[in-house]
């Protein structure tokens, strides 16, 4: 009886032991993903929907042809709209879930190769000239796309013709 005891207690240290070491493990992996969001400025994403938010309520303002005398009621009314953005998608409300899509994504060594990379000249200057490649590659593939536009224009007329032709009996 007395082995069976002492070997039930080795049991629930060992697995309290290992939960604990399983915490650290979670915490460091946390703690990376954590510093790879502060590198890639993650806290910077929703800046585009208030910028996008706030010209809403400009062009509203300036739709209703209100008198300057009243930007005012703009500027609380933005406000407001920043509240709300704030309470939705604010940096406090989408880092946890951020950091659990990133421990999700990639392992506590992936992260930490991730954050070393971003950390070194090269990957900030990758953290620096991403925004301007992405708005030159979207430019690039605009232009493109355009050579493709009369020819889906006429596959899309000639799909409608055939079912149209399809209906009748």
């Amino acid at each position: 009886m007395h082995i069976l005891r002492t070997f039930g207690l080795c049991s629930v240290l060992s697995m309290a032991l290992l939960s604990g070491q399983a915490s650290a493990d979670s915490s460091g992996h946390k703690a990376q993903a954590e510093r790879f969001l502060e590198l890639v400025n993650a806290d910077r994403l929703a800046v585009p929907v208030y910028a996008q938010v706030q010209q809403m309520f400009a062009e509203r303002f300036e739709q209703t042809q209100a008198p300057a005398s009243k930007r005012a009621l703009l500027e609380r009314y933005q406000s407001k709209a920043d509240a709300a953005l704030d309470k939705a998608i604010g940096w406090e409300q989408v880092k946890p879930d951020l950091i659990k899509l990133y421990t999700e994504t990639f392992t506590e060594q992936e992260l930490s190769q991730l954050n070393d990379f971003y950390e070194s000249a090269l990957g900030k200057k990758m953290l620096t000239k991403l925004p301007e490649l992405n708005a030159r590659s979207a430019q690039v593939t605009q232009a493109k796309l355009q050579s493709a536009v009369p020819q889906v224009n006429k596959l899309l007329a000639e799909m409608t013709a055939e079912l149209d032709t399809q209906k009748k009996p």
